[in-house]
Order: structure tokens, then sequence, then C-alpha cells
């Protein structure tokens, strides 16, 4: 364990910043992780996907995403009613969490991974369940939740690619072409999964397309279609329950399902649980049980590990992805001092 002041916890979140980390060029911010946990004495290797690693006490494993969406947002510190903003791209999502977790592994001797990855496919992590020889007796997931917030629930995700063709044809004709085959099919999946407003959103099979080609081949003898899509899968149902039933609605066409997610939901009575609500609490905070209508890293911990998992850190999930990314310093250092508390309450008991 290693003594950290607030201003060196604080000169590592913005450094984190200001290095740019979009998925798939996290090495040099990675890198810049990695001699924080070499200044303090600890084990540290970037591993052969790009993920940070550095080992210790087993209890609970700290750990968050490196990898940002892309979006060029000036880094800046702004003084505020007596606190530093920090404004840039990833700030809240998720360096601020990252950051947080690194100082809390250091200050407890916690195990800490920063993984790659996350905003994409999840590799970094789905590497780590893989490769890792142990697994730890809990996981505290980095994502924003607010220092007073603790996220118990993800959806889980089933994403895929639709392909279809037909003969081509004058456009006058009555008979389908692909184009129509993939919107009708989509059509009908939406309609199955169609919920009234009162459902909430965390409970509802949600339907997104999210990329879109089609129209005729280059030799003029076909029409084609592709059609990337998504959806977004509540607790009550098993992501392979979702892929028959939008199977059983192609009438032409095949889909190549290549993202496959389980959903999870946390009980608020584990013990990970009742340690951060007893941490917010010796902070003066009133504890936030939140679920999440996303998909994190959280998923794939518990499912590969069948372990008590929660997602925690500072920042608004509002200005995820947002243009005006931006986070508080003193919440900052509040959720550092929550994570040093569960992390040793954890490893205490």
């Amino acid at each position: 364990m290693s003594v950290i002041q607030q201003n060196e916890a604080r000169e590592l979140l913005t450094k984190l910043v200001r290095i740019p980390s979009v998925t798939g060029n996290e090495r040099p911010c990675a890198q810049q992780l990695a001699r924080f946990f070499e200044r303090h004495d600890r084990e540290v290797w970037i591993d052969d996907v790009g993920n940070v690693r550095a080992p210790a006490d087993d209890t609970a494993l700290l750990t968050s995403h490196i990898d940002t969406v892309p979006g060029d947002i000036p880094v800046r510190i702004e003084e505020e009613a007596g606190d530093e903003i920090l404004w840039g791209r990833g700030s809240v999502d998720a360096k601020g969490p990252l950051a947080s977790m690194a100082v809390a592994a250091v200050r407890t001797g916690a195990s800490f991974i920063g993984v790659v990855g996350e905003e994409v496919d999840s590799r970094g992590s789905r590497y780590v369940v893989e490769d890792r020889e142990s697994v730890p007796d809990y996981v505290i997931n980095g994502e924003p939740s607010g220092w007073d917030g603790i996220t118990l629930g993800y959806r889980g995700l089933l994403g895929g690619t639709y392909v279809g063709t037909s003969e081509s044809g004058h456009s006058s004709r009555p008979e389908n072409n692909a184009i129509q085959d993939a919107m009708e099919w989509w059509n009908r999946v939406d309609e199955e999964f169609e919920h009234d407003e009162w459902v909430q959103v965390f409970e509802r099979v949600t339907c997104k397309p999210i990329e879109f080609q089609g129209g005729v081949s280059d030799d003029g003898l076909s029409v084609e279609a592709t059609m990337n899509v998504q959806l977004r899968i509540p607790p009550s149902y098993a992501v392979d329950e979702v892929r028959e039933i939008a199977d059983g609605h192609l009438d032409g066409g095949t889909v190549n399902w290549h993202d496959k997610v389980e959903p999870v939901m946390a009980s608020p009575r584990t013990p990970i649980a009742r340690a951060f609500r007893a941490a917010i609490r010796q902070e003066d905070g009133d504890p936030r049980m939140l679920r999440k209508t996303g998909t994190s890293d959280q998923n794939v911990f518990a499912h590969a590990w069948d372990v008590e998992t929660v997602s925690y850190g500072p920042g608004n999930s509002d200005l995820d992805h947002s243009p005006n990314e931006h986070l508080s310093m003193a919440e900052y250092d509040k959720a550092v001092s929550v994570l040093e508390t569960v992390t040793e309450r954890l490893q205490d008991s």
C-alpha cells in the first residue's frame, strides 16, 4: 500500500484525460497508467491486447476501461463555486472511474485492471476472463454512477448483421426486393417487442438499426441489402431467447449474430452493495441504487466468473459521449474515498 495525496490523484486523472484513447488507440494512455503503478512499486504490465494489469490482493478487483468514443473536447480546468471542473473527452466515461480505481487500488493494495475496447466489443474484459488464472472474490467495475450511486444492473446486448439478396427488376414491379425484405423483417421484430409506455426502459427489449446499405449490385443483376442491428435485453430475457424470436420473423435473408452479452442484475443486499451503502453514508451521502439501460463490462465479469459485481464511479452518466463531458474534482475526491473504504471493508471481512 502507498500514500497518495489528493493533488497526485487529481494529476493522474488530468494526465489520462489529456491523452486521447479512442478505441483501438489506447496504448499511450495505458502506458501513462502503467507508469503510475510503477512509481508506487506495484507489479504492472500491459498484456497482449493492451490491458494494464496490476495484480495484488484479489479480494476485490478494481477495473475500468481506458478507451473512449471519438470526440475532441478541449481539455481544461475551470473554477466553479469553489470547485475545479475538468473538461475533456473521457472525463466521465470512464477516465474519472478509471483513475479513481487506480488510486484506490494503490492505497489499499487491491488488484487492478485497466481494460481496452469496452466502447466497441469489450475485447479487453473478454480477454481477461479467458486469460486470468484466478477469480477475484468481488469485482468493482468503473463506470459513472455519481459518487453516491451504485449501479446494480445493465441490460444485455444482441448484435447482428442482416444480409438479403433479390433479383433486380423494374421498380414498378410489386414483388418485394431485398431492401423491402430487410425493412419488413425489422418492423416485425420491433412490433414483437413493443411495450406500453408505462413499462420502464430497463425492462424492455429495445430494437435499434445502426447501419443500412442497399441497392443494385455492381453487375446490375441483383438488389442487395445489409443492415446492422442491436437489441438491448432486460434481465427478464436470455439473449438466446431474443435471438430465436428475431430469427422466427425472417422471411428471406439471413442474420449473422456476432455480438452477445447477457444482462445482469445484482442484489442490493450483497456484501459489496452493503459496503458501498455504508461508505457513501460515511461521506454524508444518500446512496442511490441504479439500473442502466446500456451494457458494460460488468455483464462480462458477472457471467464469466459468477462473482458479485457492482459498477461505480464519479460523474454524471448523462454526459457520456456528449460534447460537454466534464467532471467535478470534488466528486472525484469523494469517489476515491468511497472506493478506498469499500475495498478495505471487503478485505477485512
